[in-house]
């Protein structure tokens, strides 16, 4: 049987987490590395001015004092004595589309493992709602994982997959969206009348790109987000290739 390492943003005790694991119960051996605690919004950061610290929590899974990235990394080269033939990540309790994509810690353990030449999916249900049901997105991470494992991914991509709560039954392959939020800052006061800011989203008037994650979700599609590691624009690297000399040029010689 195939290998899969789960692991997610919302913590081990995570539902989506064991929804997911539960879809592959008799297709794959699934071993578990998940943060101990909540850790949304960490995307690939690192641990690196403490000791990452794991516990056991069953057999084939770790609870780790760290984020979503430190798991994949401690999961592939000290934890899992065997092959992983495949990394997914989720099933996150809320939406990654558009630029969340860049700070979401479900996408960043993607995207860690993908940094590992691993196959890797990021899974997220689109509801905000306190009882969702994330079995509709475990079928479609389990129909994905077979198609992934069977046909592969092209090297260094990962799939962002974000399914709608309720969903239509179709699946479309998308595009990033451009940022059709703004963030927004609420000012307060604490108890000892220090000030804070508590940061939120504010959507924006503006039409959605027929073709991007976006439009699929509020089409009531799943949207299939493929993501390359390699963000260079490659139009620019060619457009101001001749502003090298001009920047070396100021130093002199």
């Amino acid at each position: 049987m195939p290998h899969i390492l789960l692991t997610n943003d919302d913590g081990i005790h995570a539902e989506g987490l064991r929804v997911l694991a539960s879809a592959f119960r008799g297709f794959a051996d699934v071993s578990i590395v998940a943060p101990s605690s909540e850790q949304s919004g960490k995307a690939q950061s690192l641990t690196l001015r403490q000791p990452i610290i794991c516990h056991p929590a069953a057999e084939r899974e770790w609870a780790v004092d760290g984020t979503p990235a430190d798991c994949v990394i401690v999961a592939l080269h000290k934890l899992l004595t065997e092959k992983v033939d495949l990394v997914i990540s989720g099933i996150n309790h809320g939406a990654n589309l558009g630029e969340n994509a860049y700070y979401s810690g479900t996408v960043g353990a993607a995207r860690e493992a993908a940094l590992h030449h691993m196959p890797a999916v990021a899974m997220s249900l689109c509801s905000k709602g306190e009882k969702v049901s994330f079995e509709p997105a475990a079928r479609v991470a389990r129909a994905a994982a077979e198609l992934i494992l069977k046909e592969g991914l092209p090297d260094q991509v990962l799939l962002n997959v974000n399914v709608p709560e309720p969903w239509k039954g179709g699946v479309k392959f998308t595009r990033q969206s451009k940022k059709i939020t703004r963030n927004q800052l609420r000012e307060g006061k604490d108890p000892r009348g220090r000030t804070y800011f508590w940061l939120y989203e504010q959507k924006l008037d503006k039409d959605i790109e027929p073709d991007t994650d976006y439009a699929a979700i509020f089409d009531g599609d799943v949207s299939v987000t493929p993501l390359h590691l390699d963000p260079t624009d490659t139009k620019s690297l060619k457009a101001l290739a001749h502003w090298g000399k001009r920047i070396g040029g100021a130093f002199g010689k």
